[in-house]
């Protein structure tokens, strides 16, 4: 079973905002599969669905950003999944530029909080992550209040196209493999940061 969990903070006062940027990703991903993701199990909002000849949960922890490891831990033992191998992480991203995406197979959690945690629940750096870009074209005084403000309308188009970008990530991931999808998707971030 592979677990497909998008990393937010539950409640309508946190949905549209640029820290939501996973759960976002995975109502996308619900949203192509026909299923929604609305079923309470290991702490989180879930759903079953089959992309590229897998089943997968979709998964939207319910523990709050800062805690999303403990669901995720409650998961992949649920599921006797292998973090490496089996778990896909989307996120939003502070330090990629706004509507960008990037893929990786490992690494830090690079000041994210959720990422943290769940690396810490999992004791492992080795999960394949899909990191959505919400870096802002001006310099930000206060992170915390800029990820949870709500998306501003000129945002809202490439929201969209990111979160399609994302949903088509995970295909890739799941049909051809981590490292296809990072050539397919990360070499566009770089040819536009030449």
């Amino acid at each position: 079973m592979k677990l497909i969990v998008g990393l937010g903070n539950p409640g309508i006062e946190y949905q549209f905002t640029p820290h939501n940027m996973g759960f976002l990703a995975v109502d996308r991903i619900a949203e192509q599969c026909g299923v929604r993701v609305n079923n309470r199990h290991c702490r989180a909002q879930t759903a079953r669905a089959r992309i590229a000849g897998h089943e997968v949960v979709l998964a939207k922890p319910e523990t709050y950003m800062n805690l999303s490891g403990q669901s995720v831990g409650e998961l992949v033992r649920e599921y006797q999944a292998q973090p490496a191998e089996d778990v896909v992480l989307l996120y939003d991203e502070l330090d990629l530029p706004f509507g960008s995406l990037r893929v990786r197979p490992r690494g830090r959690s690079a000041g994210h909080n959720g990422v943290e945690s769940v690396i810490a629940a999992l004791g492992t750096q080795e999960i394949t992550r899909v990191r959505m870009g919400i870096g802002p074209d001006y310099p930000v005084g206060d992170g915390a209040k800029y990820v949870l403000a709500q998306f501003k309308k000129a945002q809202l188009p490439a929201v969209d196209e990111v979160l399609d970008q994302a949903a088509e990530a995970v295909r890739v991931i799941l049909a051809e493999g981590v490292q296809a999808a990072m050539n397919r998707f990360n070499r566009k971030e770089e040819a536009t940061s030449d």
